[in-house]
């Protein structure tokens, strides 16, 4: 049995076996993770198109969630995990199960493909993690020609066939995406086959093209970056999923009666604020409070908000603005909740990211989505 690192904690949170695709009928639950039931994919010969297809397919969900980590952007994840099928596809006959598992060999050809794409498109930072904090009520400054961290929607990762493998969505968590975004690729890589997916070294040195010295070397700078970066303080303690939403929940009510007072009540005192593509970011009670202030003086009262899921759980909401007579999408917020309170609201403005969480541009008074076609 081989360990699950939690990431996020620093911590072991589970057993399970170090290559799932070698067991039928495996049920497993534990919190935080997708839990799927594999089905006998690894044994047989491949005969046909339909036959592969049919043992590939189990895997792709977790494939997305690698592709995530590594890119940090669903849309260039979703695209990579297409190009891996279709590159497993025109290399089936080359697949020889008595040197690997078909899982190792996926997932060797979805590593290639990231590199290659980290090569042209780089990191994806938040804010945060470029810049200094900002004044709350300064003028507001776009990066221009950066490329931003994007959230992950839960949908995706609902939406596979229920016959796949584990997935730990601590790992998904923004704060652990934006961490890996400071790691060079096959640091990053390393990392998270052998941190988070439990591959073995040996495995991991496969997947990679490269030696066990270099993994070792690799996974021993990342584990201290990361250490670095702080990641496991800044979720000392997580609610259960329904706490957290509660917690969000309250802070909608809150935002939907522009309660300054009543948002702030609901924060950490060291709480950040950040919201690409601009490159302001803050932190602190008093100035999220003199932000909020801003932002309701300037676009208005009149709110709807939308509930949505992303990265493995963490809770959040699209915020429509009243123009006229309609509510028009203007950001998607993504919070940070512990025991204490709220202690990161990520604010994206983006069309693409809001196309990839399938949110209508438009509602009417009732909440309903307006045709433009």
């Amino acid at each position: 049995m081989s360990k699950i690192w939690d990431v996020c904690h620093g911590q072991v949170v589970d057993d399970r076996a170090g290559d799932l695709s070698a067991h039928s009928g495996l049920s497993l639950q534990s919190p935080g993770m997708v839990v799927v039931a594999v089905v006998g994919m690894e044994r047989g010969v491949m005969t046909g198109k339909e036959g592969f297809d049919r043992r590939i397919e189990p895997f792709r969900t977790e494939l997305l969630a690698y592709c995530y980590r590594m890119l940090g952007s669903a849309h260039d994840a979703e695209d990579l995990v297409q190009d891996t099928y279709l590159r497993a596809w025109r290399a089936r006959e080359q697949y020889d199960e008595t040197r690997s598992s078909l899982r190792t060999w996926l997932y060797r050809i979805a590593t290639n493909a990231c590199l290659t794409a980290l090569e042209v498109h780089g990191r994806r930072p938040l804010p945060s993690g470029l810049v200094a904090a900002s004044d709350p009520l300064g003028p507001l400054v776009q990066g221009e020609h950066a490329a931003w961290l994007q959230p992950l929607p839960d949908s995706l990762l609902d939406a596979g066939d229920p016959a796949g493998v584990v997935i730990d969505r601590s790992s998904l968590r923004l704060a652990f995406a934006a961490a890996l975004q400071h790691l060079s690729a096959r640091q990053r890589g390393a990392l998270i086959l052998r941190d988070v997916l439990s591959f073995s070294a040996a495995e991991t040195a496969e997947i990679l093209g490269t030696t066990l010295m270099s993994v070792n070397s690799s996974l021993q700078r990342a584990r201290t970056r990361v250490k670095e970066i702080g990641v496991r303080q800044e979720r000392v303690s997580e609610p259960s999923a329904a706490e957290q939403r509660a917690w969000v929940e309250r802070y909608m009510k809150a935002f939907e009666l522009a309660d300054v007072e009543g948002l702030k009540r609901l924060l950490t005192e060291d709480v950040i604020m950040e919201m690409p593509p601009m490159l302001n970011w803050f932190s602190g009670r008093s100035n999220y409070g003199l932000f909020m202030e801003w932002v309701f003086g300037a676009a208005g009262k009149d709110w709807l908000l939308k509930e949505v899921a992303a990265n493995g759980g963490q809770p959040g909401f699209a915020a429509y603005q009243r123009v006229g007579d309609e509510y028009n999408l203007h950001t998607l917020q993504i919070f940070t909740v512990t025991d204490e309170g709220i202690t990161r609201n990520s604010v994206f403005q983006d069309p693409n990211i809001y196309a990839t969480f399938g949110l209508a541009a438009k509602l009417d008074d009732q909440g309903l989505a307006i045709d433009e076609a």
